[in-house]
């Protein structure tokens, strides 16, 4: 198949969080299963022109009032050059720091016109061409406009054998605007109640995406149920409801490449499941780098996280309410924790710090010591509100750290709970998120530590020899994208 992704960001060209990492190693499994597949991203401030080969002539772009005109350039994708990579390079849209905002404007008050270039612009890439795809590809509320001009504005012309598929990496984000930004998005006015766009008086761009799409994902099967109810759904339930016999759940991959404890060059010793024992190196680099006792016999708890409301951090962090300083000073543990966000959380982690010898942590962002954490702990907390896929608990299971989870979307589809008679399992799961939840789950698992160790020890190798592989996933959008060309092409 002739395969057209358009997104707001993919590694390694522009990234905020797992969208960029899923979108590009998606486009690279389907491109090693035999099929066309190209991605058209906005060119960025920071993606400098040099690296990139222009198309010759200016892109003539009906987003707005008035026609706009942008640059083309293109590039392949590092280390799978069989996929390309289109950027529309527009400077008033595109010419800045940021990719939906910045610290001192969170979101762009231009945000609908600058999606609507991608999108308006991706479909004038393919007239430029000569090239029309079987399937466009949508990720998120910023491509949401694709499937809208592919459904009401170009279906008749040369895209009349073209099918579109929206993949919700996250429905708390839908790109919702005033009415007075509908102008912007260069559409008919009878698309904003014909199209699904109006919500509340104003617009909102995954909504409409929704509506007109002929399939739908999402990035796990859990996930895909989650969202179709009030509580998961962010207001968008009902319209999921209706839409549920075309929404579909697919689990993504994770980068197998990068994220292998026989490979990792990352880490001070490579291991895997019939190796453990050199996990232990790892696990005292940790303790060494953090400024933590290095003692074999204690449990080692990672966090690897951003620190954010989704993430569970109140749980956690929240003084007078959170475990965390109850967990360290009740239970013989050590915790590592790597991660920035809100700054109320980052204060109090300094302050935990200063009072828990036993707890360790680095603001900011570290891809080495992700890794070591990843491979040096025992076990992995991750106590999300929700999690559409995630990707920590997979690595996590990977690297034989058992994780301790929320029962909730991809880390349900993921983690096995422990079955502490028969020793099942692959970690540890809570179902309601509360302080005292998270503690008793903690102390579930590190009384299975000091007590269960064969269990322990199983459960690792089990967790090491799951199939994380995007090759999967890829056979499962394959799926996908052969029903949405049977209802797209029926319309």
């Amino acid at each position: 198949m002739k395969i057209l992704m358009i997104s707001a960001e993919a590694v390694p060209f522009a990234k905020t969080g797992g969208l960029a990492d899923a979108v590009s190693a998606m486009a690279i499994a389907l491109s090693r299963l035999g099929h066309d597949v190209r991605i058209v991203l906005p060119r960025y401030y920071r993606i400098d022109r040099r690296n990139l080969t222009p198309l010759p002539g200016a892109l003539g772009i009906a987003a707005g009032q008035t026609e706009a005109w942008a640059g083309l350039y293109m590039t392949e994708m590092p280390g799978c050059p069989e996929v390309t990579v289109y950027f529309i390079d527009h400077e008033q849209a595109f010419g800045r720091d940021g990719i939906y905002g910045t610290k001192s404007e969170s979101d762009f008050h231009d945000n609908p016109y600058r999606f609507a270039l991608l999108c308006h612009g991706a479909f004038q890439i393919c007239r430029r061409l000569g090239w029309y795809p079987d399937i466009v590809h949508a990720h998120d509320w910023s491509a949401g406009l694709a499937p809208i001009i592919l459904k009401h504005v170009v279906r008749n012309g040369p895209f009349e054998n073209t099918a579109s598929v929206l993949t919700i990496h996250n429905l708390g984000y839908q790109g919702q605007y005033g009415k007075d930004s509908f102008p912007a998005l260069g559409v008919d006015w009878g698309l904003y109640y014909g199209a699904g766009l109006e919500h509340n008086g104003g617009i909102n761009l995954l909504q409409g995406g929704v509506s007109s799409a002929d399939m739908i994902t999402t990035v796990s099967p859990t996930y895909a149920r989650e969202i179709q109810t009030m509580e998961g759904g962010f207001g968008m339930d009902g319209l999921l409801r209706v839409r549920g016999d075309v929404v579909r759940g697919i689990l993504n991959g994770a980068d197998l490449k990068a994220w292998n404890p026989k490979t990792d060059k990352l880490i001070p010793s490579n291991f895997d499941e019939k190796s453990l024992e050199n996990k232990a190196v790892c696990k005292a680099a940790l303790q060494k780098k953090l400024g933590l006792p290095v003692r074999a016999d204690v449990p080692v708890i990672g966090i690897v996280t951003r620190l954010v409301d989704q993430k569970g951090i109140a749980e956690l962090f929240a003084p007078s309410y959170g475990c965390m300083y109850r967990m360290c000073s009740q239970v013989d543990l050590q915790f590592a924790v790597l991660g920035s966000g809100e700054k109320w959380c980052e204060d109090e982690i300094r302050t935990l710090q200063t009072k828990l010898p036993n707890m360790r942590a680095y603001i900011g962002y570290d891809e080495q010591l992700s890794h070591l954490i990843e491979a040096g702990s025992d076990f992995f907390l991750m106590p999300s509100k929700y999690e559409p896929c995630g990707l920590n608990q997979m690595y996590s299971l990977l690297y034989g750290t058992l994780p301790i989870v929320h029962r909730t979307g991809g880390l349900t589809d993921t983690v096995e709970n422990y079955n502490e008679h028969t020793g099942e399992g692959t970690g540890f799961m809570f179902d309601s998120l509360t302080p005292d939840a998270v503690f008793n789950t903690t102390g579930w698992a590190v009384y299975a530590y000091y007590n269960r160790k064969e269990h322990i020890k199983k459960m690792q190798e089990r967790g090491m020899k799951k199939d994380f592989s995007w090759e999967r996933s890829a056979r499962a959008y394959e799926r996908v994208y052969t029903e949405a060309l049977a209802r797209g092409i029926k319309k």
